[in-house]
């Protein structure tokens, strides 16, 4: 008997001491981890605006709370230090569950986050920056958190001074990808919690490309997503574009944090970046035993020769395929 109870207190201190290294190497990683703030900010940008944007209205447009909330509720209210800041939100990015949130009202009106994979280490930077320095916050906030008994509300942190540069072409492309993300993203995940998502399907059949087209207009640019799994005939890659995606899988892969491929002619850019997969898009791309069977009915509807399922999260979807002006102004 005292054999056995001896073995089970070894193998629980064993336990113990192996769940506390794993919890001391996060730590030393969050302690370790240097950053270059304009980066940081860039990469927050491109991996959480699209649901938890800045710009979105305070009643209706909001996916997901903007990223100034989180940040005021675990640094502002509950007074995490940056090491806890960090580790709490690595910690629930890397597994969101409803029992590890935080923010309960936001949960409950949006929805768990969806579960997605990050490239090495960028969690970790976008939280150092969002600790160390204010973050762009929507016009209504500051009241909306002060109606919650937060009086003469300030964000902390200092104020960001971005780097003066020219912007590369790379920037150029990328905001223009970005934006239009964000545009498609907002319009399709507000019909999706408006009307579930075998309608929103008819939402991306008729107005996803004139969407792309008019941020086309917008930008001066010539937008377009494709993929060698295309959904509808106007999105198939080229044989060129069928390369880059090709590039873009094995960096995902490999966990790396994609670089944009930028070709130059003497007057045009060509720019190209991938499009991963989350959750959510899961929901209509993922594999046909998991989709719903009217969402499935209605895709065969819209899209008999429909390539575009068979996804698992974090693989390349596609690629933004942007080509414009090396003079912006023509």
């Amino acid at each position: 008997m005292n054999r056995i109870l001896i073995v089970l207190v070894s193998f629980a201190f064993f336990i113990s001491c192996n769940k506390k290294q794993n919890e001391d190497s996060h730590y030393q990683e969050v302690f370790s981890i240097s950053y270059k703030p304009d980066e940081a900010k860039v990469l927050m940008e491109k991996h959480c605006y699209l649901c938890h944007s800045p710009n979105a209205n305070e009643i209706d447009g909001r996916i997901a709370p903007p990223m100034v909330a989180i940040k005021a509720h675990y640094i502002d209210r509950e007074g995490y230090t940056k090491e806890e800041f960090i580790n709490a939100v690595s910690v629930f990015v890397e597994s969101p569950t409803a029992e590890q949130a935080l923010m309960h009202g936001a949960v409950a009106k949006f929805g768990v986050m969806p579960n997605q994979v990050f490239p090495d280490s960028v969690v970790i930077k976008i939280a150092a920056f969002m600790y160390d320095y204010k973050i762009e916050e929507p016009t209504w906030f500051k009241n909306h958190w002060e109606s919650k008994g937060s009086n003469n509300w300030q964000q902390s942190g200092e104020d960001f001074m971005p780097e003066i540069s020219n912007k590369s072409f790379a920037d150029i492309g990328l905001e223009y990808a970005l934006e239009t993300k964000k545009v498609l993203g907002k319009n399709l995940m507000g019909a999706i919690q408006k009307e579930g998502t075998e309608k929103a399907l008819a939402f991306c059949n008729l107005q996803a490309i004139l969407l792309t087209d008019s941020m086309s207009l917008h930008f001066n640019a010539n937008i377009k997503r494709v993929s060698d799994k295309n959904r509808n005939p106007n999105n198939k890659a080229n044989h060129e574009e069928l390369g880059y995606i090709e590039q873009f899988k094995k960096e995902l892969v490999a966990k790396r944090e994609p670089v944009p491929v930028v070709v130059e002619t003497d007057d045009q850019v060509y720019f190209y970046y991938p499009i991963a997969t989350n959750t959510m898009c899961l929901q209509c791309h993922g594999n046909p035993v998991n989709i719903e069977p009217k969402v499935l009915q209605k895709i065969k509807a819209l899209y008999p020769n429909d390539l575009a399922i068979g996804y698992n999260e974090n693989e390349v979807r596609g690629i933004w395929s942007i080509r414009f002006n090396k003079n912006k102004n023509e």
